[in-house]
């Protein structure tokens, strides 16, 4: 199974760019590590206490997110696909089995943290470069459509949260199993999938 990892700030395109991999390859699998934040209580205490709460690591369901992945992994087949709600915080789960899984996409604020705890299978990591001001307008639209946030909150969030993803990887970590590849607007796609799809 070829495993692709997309990473990068909040509001880059790495769902666009998932769903461009999805379309072009056969039998692939997107796993949105948006999809694992917490529920209950607790998180939604936390979500309103802490700033930036969901681009930080406390919020995501690190345990549950390894348990599918892993399963995935080992038998090639998936069973079903979560979905979370981040204005009731909750997580839907939808039944739908896919078999003889090929390409692995994970993406999402977390996946390049997760890739960090793979040591024994090689993988591709695409980092996504972009304009700050683009992502800004994109996650001010996503939010106020999706997420229940006025344009105010959606500002300052977003700021947090671009902040905090550059601090985090400020150190670059130089794994043999990794091929890393940067990604910006001049990148040809068709190009790039064809060193990723064998």
């Amino acid at each position: 199974m070829q495993l692709i990892f997309i990473s990068g700030p909040t509001g880059c395109g790495k769902t666009t760019l998932s769903n461009q991999i999805l379309v072009k390859v056969k039998n692939g699998l997107v796993l949105s590590t948006d999809n694992y934040y917490k529920t209950g209580l607790l998180s939604k205490l936390l979500s309103k206490l802490v700033r930036g709460y969901f681009d930080k690591i406390i919020s995501f369901d690190y345990k549950l997110f390894k348990k599918d992945f892993n399963f995935i992994i080992e038998n090639g087949i998936s069973t079903q696909e979560r979905s979370y709600n981040f204005k009731k915080k909750t997580i839907k789960i939808i039944f739908k089995k896919i078999n003889n899984i090929k390409y692995l996409i994970v993406e999402g604020i977390f996946a390049k943290e997760f890739s960090e705890t793979i040591h024994n299978k090689k993988f591709f990591l695409l980092e996504l470069k972009t304009n700050k001001k683009e992502c800004l307008n994109r996650v001010v639209n996503r939010d106020l459509r999706e997420r229940g946030k006025d344009k105010i909150q959606a500002e300052y969030d977003f700021l947090e949260s671009w902040d905090l993803y550059k601090q985090k990887f400020k150190k670059k970590s130089i794994k043999k199993n990794v091929k890393e590849i940067k990604i910006t607007k001049k990148t040809n796609i068709d190009k790039l999938l064809k060193k990723i799809i064998n």
